[in-house]
């Protein structure tokens, strides 16, 4: 039961709930543009670059145990396609919905659970500190689950060509005219056994010479 400790009311994904108070069913609406913060995404694939700017359409709802956060984030991600590695930028638009739990929500009125109780998810309650909230957790899960594991620059991209490596895309008819390495080796032993076979063709006067002694006979 990890508390949001030490809060700084200055960080723009850190808001505040008084003016919301803790009337059960009280709403407040909230938009609010922030710059990314480091590593929003999936780190060396695509992500939010820091600094980049970050829509937040929130709402919060009061309730019995804490706040229900509403909202969803708009950002530019970029990154690279994994096949031809191209510069690639994708339009986010994600969904989250996240509750914000009062840390004394038990001595309002709530049945307190065994400690041995649900013990993981209680790890995992995210708390309200002093009337703030720190929504980056919430907002990095929402990122990456929004980003695509493998983004491509197109669906049917190509890639790159596997021994010069060029952009297939650019050049469809793109190809080489190398042998296998496979049949190499044995195009070198046919030429091998070819050059042989004229050498023995070239001593000529050795065959005919038995033709030669039948016909004095």
């Amino acid at each position: 039961m990890a508390l949001n400790a030490r809060l700084d009311h200055r960080n723009p994904l850190v808001f505040d709930t008084h003016e919301l108070g803790r009337r059960p069913g009280a709403l407040q609406r909230l938009t609010r543009e922030i710059d990314a913060p480091k590593d929003l995404g999936l780190q060396g694939v695509i992500g939010v670059p820091e600094g980049a700017p970050v829509k937040l359409d929130l709402r919060l709802e009061s309730v019995m145990e804490g706040v229900l956060v509403t909202g969803t984030a708009h950002a530019l991600a970029k990154g690279e396609c994994v096949r031809c590695l191209e510069p690639v930028e994708q339009q986010l638009e994600t969904d989250f919905q996240e509750m914000f739990s009062y840390p004394d929500a038990d001595d309002r009125g709530r049945v307190k659970a065994e400690p041995a109780d649900d013990a993981e998810d209680d790890e995992d309650t995210l708390f309200i500190e002093d009337g703030l909230f720190d929504l980056e957790p919430v907002l990095r899960d929402a990122v990456v689950l929004a980003l695509p594991m493998q983004p491509v620059c197109q669906d049917d991209c190509p890639g790159l060509c596997s021994q010069c490596g060029a952009r297939l895309a650019d050049d469809p008819d793109h190809h080489h005219d190398a042998v296998d390495i496979r049949w190499a080796a044995l195009q070198g032993l046919a030429g091998s056994l070819e050059d042989g076979e004229k050498d023995e063709l070239g001593g000529g006067a050795i065959p005919s010479a038995p033709v030669d002694e039948k016909q004095e006979k």
